[in-house]
């Protein structure tokens, strides 16, 4: 099946057992984290701050002590995530980034209700499905192919380049190797079939799309060059990873001399450590070149910012839009796209061709089982009168050559 990228720093899974241990704190912190709660209603909803703001949970001291031995021992990246510092701009307010369309945060109780009655759909068991062939080393000029390899990782060939996105081919979604949301079927590709890539592109810092080891294997074998949004280089740069380029809503920056890549708003969040929400930007990307216009989602969910892209670059040749992650919607229609709502998108974006993504791979990142977000697109597809061919959903490994525009 190929090779499974595993977190091989005993430090890191040193750091999140102590945290698991202290009263399940780093499970409950971080399903509240991933749905939007702050740090302090976290707090509040485990009892360990009162009104009055005294610790009343037995052993928090003997946790704060332990924190500061692990960041002394260089546990930041789980502790304290990095985040950005710049000038205050329309979605940053010099501590915080935020979304075009405000919304609440998750509150503690919100996310309690969801962790105390989860229904998460049937998974399979893990399958070991055989990789996808190999791609081509690279396509010529006007040329666009994309492969499915899981979750969020897409690999587009376009104009003699090879971009891949948001790479992941851990075992799990997480910060350590034995807990967290697991991996049931090995990613498309084998890491080693792929071609010489030139760009990675990282929408955000959730461990479903930023996966450390993932990026520290790619940068050894290829030595791309990174593109993700503002804040995120310092946390590759402790991972080694130097050749990072950062960028904001609307920044464009030169892939070749024939294509370039912009930064566009999304409709999500960002949390990696247990202090950083909202500390560093999320974003998607619009990729031009002789091919065509390419539109990587990333995590999104609905917002203005669809339409903007529409009317800042037109149709599309090709969307990548995530259908997976959506349920239950009371909880998850802040940050994430239901199937429905990803067909309305690649309608409002005029895509020519559209493709899902962020589904299928790591069970339990919400409460959809893993044929939902396939079934419920279908659903919506004929609802809405999109024919299939215009709406892909390749299979893990699956690669195509998308239609020119016309």
């Amino acid at each position: 099946m190929g090779k499974i990228i595993r977190e091989s720093s005993l430090l890191a899974q040193a750091v999140c057992a102590f945290c698991f241990l202290v009263d399940g704190f780093a499970c409950f912190a971080t399903a509240s984290l991933k749905n939007g709660a702050g740090m302090k209603d976290i707090g509040e909803g485990l009892g360990i701050v009162s009104k009055g703001k005294k610790l009343v949970k037995g052993g928090v001291l003997t946790a704060v002590a332990g924190l500061a031995v692990f960041v002394a021992l260089g546990g930041q990246d789980i502790i304290f995530a990095p985040r950005y510092t710049g000038p205050i701009s329309d979605h940053f307010d010099g501590e915080r980034f935020h979304n075009l369309k405000r919304t609440h945060r998750a509150r503690s109780k919100d996310a309690r209700k969801w962790m105390a009655n989860r229904k998460v759909g049937p998974w399979r068991e893990y399958q070991n499905h055989p990789p996808g062939p190999s791609p081509p080393p690279r396509v010529g000029m006007g040329q666009l192919r994309v492969t499915f390899v899981n979750h969020s990782t897409v690999l587009i060939q376009m104009d003699g380049l090879n971009i891949l996105t948001d790479p992941i081919w851990a075992a799990r979604a997480s910060p350590v190797s034995w807990v967290g949301p697991p991996r049931v079927r090995p990613p498309g590709l084998r890491i080693e079939d792929l071609p010489p890539i030139d760009w990675v592109i990282i929408s955000h810092n959730h461990y479903d799309h930023l996966n450390t080891p993932t990026l520290k294997h790619l940068n050894r074998k290829f030595r791309p060059r990174f593109l993700t949004g503002l804040g995120n280089a310092r946390l590759l740069n402790r991972h080694g990873i130097q050749n990072v380029t950062e960028i904001d809503w609307w920044d464009t920056v030169s892939f070749s001399d024939e294509v370039k890549a912009t930064g566009v708003p999304a409709q999500h969040f960002s949390a990696r450590g247990l202090f950083d929400h909202n500390r560093t930007l999320w974003l998607g990307f619009v990729i031009e070149g002789p091919a065509g216009k390419v539109y990587f989602a990333g995590d999104t969910g609905v917002g203005p910012h669809i339409q903007q892209i529409r009317d800042r670059f037109g149709p599309l040749r090709l969307a990548l839009l995530p259908i997976g992650a959506y349920k239950p919607r009371w909880f998850m229609r802040r940050v994430h796209l239901t199937p429905r709502d990803a067909v309305e998108a690649s309608m409002t974006l005029e895509a020519q061709t559209s493709m899902g993504i962020h589904f299928g791979t790591f069970k339990g990142l919400a409460d959809d089982s893993q044929d939902d977000p396939v079934n419920d697109l279908n659903k919506a597809l004929k609802e809405l009168d999109v024919s299939p061919e215009r709406f892909w959903v390749l299979d893990f490994g699956e690669g195509r050559d998308v239609p020119p525009v016309g």
